[in-house]
């Protein structure tokens, strides 16, 4: 008996669960060139605050 073709297929390594998370296109992952830092910073420093503010 060949145990081994037995189950599920193998899922493909190094590959996320979900694609939609990383997808290009979305808010997040947006096309074309990464976001300026200056954005970034703001983001950082709104979430910190936000944070603080409870």
């Amino acid at each position: 008996m060949d145990y081994g073709k037995q189950g599920a297929d193998k899922t493909v390594k190094n590959m996320p669960r979900h694609k939609e998370h990383n997808e290009k296109g979305t808010d997040k992952n947006p096309y074309g060139k990464p976001a300026p830092k200056a954005e970034l910073l703001a983001r950082m420093k709104a979430a910190a605050d936000a944070k603080k503010q409870g």
